[in-house]
């Protein structure tokens, strides 16, 4: 089965080509397809230079998710993976992404870390909301079948942040299994901005509520959810507050950007719901747009 790897990037020229060199030895029979932001740091013509790559997909957006659609548009793979910029795969990875799915619908895999104290990782992730189990896998190292991300019609390009959990919803409305094989490893060789990002609690809110009311609807489990979300949060706010490591006028505006976020997504997330009303539940998928690309070059 034909393998294809997408790899959206934004300003990561050193951290792509350790990707790209990870990927050229670990899975050189690979179509690789690289879709850049609007990057100011050389890395349309590094790309240009490599011959491991065998599409470049140049877009205005800034969005992870329009990237990420923008490759899926141009793999001709059975299998696609995604894989963050910031990360490179270890050796055994295409074994495991081939033997994951021979038999199931998506396959994803640990990050390991390597921290003063040792190497971490992280282990799967699953939740039961309004009776459906849903599994959670890494957005930075996840394979599907073709046909299934057919069925989802790709990434919702109205999320900023959240597209992966969102993706996770959705498959688990249609059946779709995800598997976690400790085999497919990714490491993380570079620090990802130096420090601690700063939260954007609208988006993070937004993000959340527009996905649950979007997927489930405005039921009362999900309404406890978002409000144990949005006061487990307050809480730890308040206790810096407390430790005067934050000021009272900022964790106010912390609560308005959070409140304001929650009555956006909700809005957003109820007319989606309207829109598209099939189990895919994708009103901004990859078949609403065909102007992703602002350049294409294709060796193949």
């Amino acid at each position: 089965m034909e393998l294809s790897v997408v790899v959206p990037t934004l300003n990561g020229r050193e951290e792509l080509s350790a990707c790209l060199d990870a990927l050229a030895e670990e899975v050189p029979d690979a179509e690789t397809i690289v879709v850049n932001g609007p990057s100011a740091d050389g890395t349309t013509g590094m790309v240009r230079d490599r011959e491991d790559v065998d599409v470049l997909v140049e877009i205005a957006d800034r969005s992870v998710n329009v990237a990420r659609n923008a490759g899926l548009d141009r793999a001709t793979g059975e299998l696609v993976a995604l894989v963050s910029q910031g990360l490179s795969v270890e050796s055994g990875w295409a074994a495991a992404v081939r033997e994951g799915l021979a038999a199931g619908d998506v396959v994803s895999g640990p990050t390991h870390e390597q921290l003063t104290a040792g190497m971490t990782t992280e282990p799967e992730e699953s939740r039961t909301i309004a009776g459906r189990d849903v599994t959670y896998f890494n957005p930075g190292n996840v394979a599907f079948r073709k046909s299934v991300l057919d069925a989802l019609d790709g990434f919702d390009e109205y999320l900023d942040i959240g597209g992966s959990r969102d993706v996770a919803h959705r498959l688990a409305a249609q059946d779709f299994a995800v598997d976690w094989n400790t085999g497919m490893c990714v490491s993380r060789k570079f620090e990802a901005d130096g420090g601690i990002r700063e939260t954007d609690w609208s988006w993070k809110y937004r993000s959340l509520s527009y996905r649950l009311v979007k997927n489930y609807g405005a039921r009362p489990t999900v309404l406890r959810r978002l409000s144990s979300h949005a006061s487990r949060d307050s809480v730890d706010a308040l206790k810096d507050v407390v430790r005067g490591e934050t000021a009272p006028s900022q964790w106010l505006g912390t609560g308005r950007d959070v409140l304001g976020g929650l009555s956006l997504g909700t809005k957003d997330g109820l007319l989606a719901r309207y829109r598209d009303r099939s189990e895919r539940r994708n009103p901004n998928g990859r078949s609403m747009r065909a102007d992703r690309a602002v350049t294409v070059y294709d060796r193949r």
